[in-house]
C-alpha cells in the first residue's frame, strides 16, 4: 500500500471583539470546555497546533497549524469547529484557509520519470 503524503493546513485567524472583551480566564475555559473535546475527538486524525501573531502581523491574530493523513479528518475538525462560538459568536474570523502537501513537487517528478505525459 502506497504511504499518502500528509497534508498540512494553515488556518489563519484574526480574534473579534467578543473574544478580546473576556477575561483570560474566561478564554480559558472556553478552550478547555469547547476546544480540548473537539481536539482529542479528533486527536487520531489532526495534530494540531495553536500559534500567536498578532505581535507580528496586523490582520492575523492567530493560526493553526494541522497535520492530516486524510481530509475526512480535517473535514470533521473544521465541522465541529464550526458548531462552537469560534464560528456563531464570532470569537474569531477565519481570514483564510490554505493546505498544502510537503515537497509534492518531488512526489510529481518521479511520476514524470514513469508515466508517458
Amino acid at each position: 500500500m502506497e504511504i499518502q503524503t500528509p497534508y498540512t493546513v494553515l488556518v489563519l485567524l484574526n480574534a473579534k471583539s467578543h473574544w478580546l472583551a473576556l477575561t483570560r480566564d474566561q478564554r480559558s475555559e472556553f478552550v478547555k470546555n469547547e476546544l480540548v473535546p473537539i481536539l482529542n475527538r479528533v486527536s487520531d486524525k489532526v495534530a494540531v497546533r495553536f500559534f500567536d501573531s498578532e505581535y507580528f502581523h496586523a490582520s492575523i491574530s492567530d493560526f493553526l497549524i494541522l497535520n492530516v493523513r486524510d481530509l475526512d479528518g480535517y473535514k470533521l475538525f473544521i465541522e465541529l469547529l464550526r458548531d462552537t462560538k469560534v464560528y456563531s459568536i464570532p470569537y474569531f474570523e477565519i481570514k483564510d484557509i490554505i493546505i498544502g502537501q510537503e515537497n509534492l513537487f518531488e512526489t510529481f517528478n518521479e511520476q514524470l520519470k514513469t508515466d508517458d505525459v
